[in-house]
């Protein structure tokens, strides 16, 4: 989303600060260091404090040094930690998919599909479920417009999704229109939409490299 984009819609702005909280603290450092370097220009140019110009260089190498901080460091832990707390959710979550992962591994694809189909029906596992249902329905059974017409009721339901099952959802498409259905458009605009929609996503990098990816497979291979 450019600039211009996010200052005509103030709500994406925001849904990009909530989804990633340590954009706060770079944008509050910078806005510091910013007043920071315009009191030592006004010192140095009314000849108040000549060696207040050094300043400017001290304020914006710790400008560099905190974002290094946080994208090096504090954001990567962050995430680590939210996928291993996320990952404990799901085992606890996902002890009732036992007898139907059995189910598939016997080879009855149908019925296992129509179980998570009614696990769906459980607002908590929902995305789960209908996930594993879609990876069913694009490989055993070989019905890959099936699965993405269901993930893309489940995107554009009455029920908006959390911003994470959103992504997961939207990944779950491009690679159905990317490898499944021979439709790199989609893919392409799927990923675009992610990015329009999740701006402060810690996944943003992940998706921008999907969709510079399949542009050049597109676009630059012969």
């Amino acid at each position: 989303m450019t600039f211009l984009a996010r200052l005509i819609s103030p709500a994406a702005a925001d849904r990009g600060v909530v989804e990633n909280p340590l954009r706060l603290v770079k944008i509050a450092v910078a806005g510091l260091l910013l007043l920071a370097t315009l009191a030592s220009l006004l010192l140095w140019a009314s000849g108040i404090e000549p060696r207040a110009l050094r300043l400017v260089g001290v304020c914006w190498a710790l400008y560099g040094f905190v974002v290094g901080l946080v994208d090096g460091v504090l954001d990567p832990l962050v995430e680590g930690l939210g996928r291993a707390l996320q990952d404990v959710g799901l085992r606890r979550a996902g002890t009732g998919y036992s007898e139907i992962e059995s189910l598939a591994a016997r080879g009855h694809y149908d019925a296992a599909a129509e179980a998570y189909r009614e696990r769906a029906a459980d607002p908590a596992r929902r995305v789960d479920a209908m996930l594993r249902r879609a990876s069913l329905l694009a490989g055993p059974l070989a019905r890959p417009e099936t699965a993405a017409a269901e993930l893309e009721s489940l995107r554009s339901g009455p029920d908006r999704l959390a911003p994470a099952d959103d992504i997961r959802v939207g990944l779950a498409l491009v690679d159905l229109w990317e490898r499944r259905l021979g439709q790199p458009g989609r893919a392409m605009g799927e990923l675009r939409r992610l990015i329009d929609r999740h701006p402060g996503s810690r996944e943003l990098r992940r998706l921008r490299a999907l969709l510079a990816e399949l542009k050049h497979e597109r676009f630059c291979v012969s």
